[in-house]
Parts: structure tokens; C-alpha cells; sequence
């Protein structure tokens, strides 16, 4: 069933979330059975892995709310900012999220939740200043478009997958409860953090190729329901050129929010493939040119 009725559902984006999700539950269980395999309690990793994933999932937009200093807001509070959410939902036929404020300098917006119904939308009071009621617009239909693909709730489930595939397997080991003496554990301690070390390089590169993936799919869907590709692209330009006026200390403190912002917090070089490779957002080049495409296509040459 549709979240918005006006926002086509990506395929791709669905068959690419689907291979991402099966891909990191393979791996994810992997690592289970060989930590049960080389003796660790079966109860206790169940009990960690199981308890910290959901954990981290159930409460994931609180956490991000938390971790970015963001406020919910009433109409009352911030009824500029609802007056859009309002006009876009109506556009898009879609549920309105809870709406949310981060009082932070760093121009960003971000959409988070385990599922449409507990999604959230939260600007930055930074971004707020930066643009124009257009260009705001823009951003927000953006992230709505996030929440409406469902991937929000999948990048949260997969990456939460990811850290616990290396995490439980570290935390365990420098704890000293794989079992076994001091003579014989040590080589097996060791090739099992290396192999938790892999195991967590390849679900980090599932996810990042999905982030990037998943921004492309949210400026489509963004630009198409505002019919205004141009916009959107004159906040990404602006908001990129802005993040280079923010201190360095304040872009590294939301960084660990990057995968899901309107644009990173410290972007990388541009036509790097290796650095590309890492990075939770496609290049500045590479959204600017589909958000031309579609102005072509929208309105001609």
C-alpha cells in the first residue's frame, strides 16, 4: 500500500533495498553462528545483538532527535514550517509526519523513523535562515519523499545491522568471553575480530551504495512533486556553498548523521571514484545533472 499517493514508488529503489536488507542478515547472521560456533553462549549473543538492534531501531527517531538536539514542534511553535509540511502532504496525499527543529547553525534537514507512521521531519534552524520559502519547500518535499520510499525505516535497519555485525563481535572479544584457554584463544580471537573487521567493510558498502542511491531517488520523487527540479537544485547549491562557512568542529559532530541528511556534513572530493565509494551522498555534479534532466523534461530545453 501507498504511503503517498502522489509519489510513484521507485523500483529500483525497492529492489535495491530488498538486496541490501537480505545481503546484510546473510552477513549479520554469519558472524551469529561463527561466534556460537567458537563457543560463545548462544543466550548471550542472541540477548546483545538482538536487544541493542532493537533498541536501536525502536527508538531510532527519538536517537536521532537526540543526537542532533531536535525539538518537536507545534503549529503554534513553528507554523511556517508546518504551513509547508501541510502543503506538501496535501500535494503528495500523504499522512503528515511529526515535524521537528535542531537548533544548530549547520544548514540540514533529515527524516527518520522506523516507519511512516512514526516518521519525522526535522530542519535545521540554519537551513531555515539559508533559504527561501521555494527553495524550503524543495528540501522538504525532498525528505518526504524519503519517508513516503520507506527507506528512511531500511537505512535504520541496515545500518544498525552493520555496526552490530562488528560491534557485538569486538565488544565480546576485548571482554574476554569467547572461552578457551590463554594459549590456544588467542589465534581465534584474532581471526574472528578480523573476520567481524570484514564482515563490517562489506555491509558498510552495501549501505553506503544504498544511501547514495536512495538521495537520487528522493530528488526525483522531490522535484517532481513540486515541479521545480530548478529549485531544488538552487538549495543544494547554496546549501553545499554553506557548508563550507561552518566550523569544521560543528560539521564533525553531526557527521555521524550523514547518511541521512538533505547533504553531507563534510563532503567528499568530487570526481574521486575511491572517495566516492565511501560516501553516503552522490556527488553535487551527479544531482545537478539528473535535476537538469528532468527540468528538460518537465519544461524543454
Amino acid at each position: 500500500m501507498a504511503i503517498a499517493k502522489n509519489i510513484s514508488t521507485d523500483r529500483e529503489l525497492t529492489l535495491r533495498m530488498l538486496l541490501t536488507g537480505f545481503f546484510i542478515v546473510v552477513l549479520y547472521s554469519i558472524v551469529v553462528a561463527v561466534l556460537i560456533a567458537v563457543g560463545v553462549s548462544m543466550a548471550l549473543v542472541v540477548l546483545i545483538s538482538f536487544g541493542m538492534l532493537f533498541g536501536q531501531y525502536w527508538f531510532s527517531d527519538r536517537l536521532a532527535l537526540w543526537g542532533m538536539g531536535g525539538k518537536i514542534v507545534t503549529p503554534q511553535e513553528a507554523p511556517e514550517l508546518h504551513a509547508m509540511i501541510d502543503r506538501l502532504c496535501a500535494l503528495a496525499d500523504m499522512p503528515k509526519p511529526t515535524v521537528a527543529i535542531a537548533d544548530t547553525d549547520v544548514p540540514n534537514a533529515f527524516a527518520t523513523g522506523r516507519s511512516p507512521k512514526r516518521a519525522v521531519v526535522c530542519a535545521t534552524t540554519g537551513i531555515m535562515r539559508r533559504l527561501d520559502d521555494p527553495e524550503m519547500e524543495a528540501v522538504l518535499a525532498h525528505e518526504l519523499s524519503h519517508v513516503a520510499h520507506r527507506d528512511v525505516a531500511v537505512m535504520t535497519f541496515a545500518s544498525s545491522l552493520g555496526m552490530l555485525a562488528g560491534l557485538v563481535t569486538r565488544v565480546l572479544m576485548w571482554t574476554n568471553l569467547f572461552g578457551g584457554d590463554d594459549e590456544g584463544g588467542g589465534g581465534a580471537e584474532l581471526l574472528i575480530f578480523l573476520f567481524s573487521i570484514v564482515v563490517y567493510f562489506i555491509s558498510f558498502l552495501l549501505t553506503q551504495a544504498l544511501s547514495r542511491y536512495r538521495e537520487l531517488a528522493a530528488d526525483r520523487s522531490g522535484a517532481l512533486l513540486t515541479g521545480k527540479p530548478t529549485v531544488l537544485a538552487a538549495a543544494l547549491v547554496k546549501i553545499t556553498g554553506e557548508m563550507s562557512r561552518i566550523p569544521t568542529q560543528d560539521l564533525r559532530q553531526s557527521q555521524a548523521f550523514n547518511a541521512f541528511f538533505f547533504t553531507p556534513a563534510i563532503n567528499g572530493r568530487e570526481g574521486q571514484s575511491l572517495a566516492n565509494l565511501f560516501a553516503t551522498h552522490p556527488t553535487l555534479e551527479r544531482r545537478l545533472a539528473q535535476l537538469d534532466d528532468l527540468e528538460r523534461q518537465l519544461h524543454g530545453a
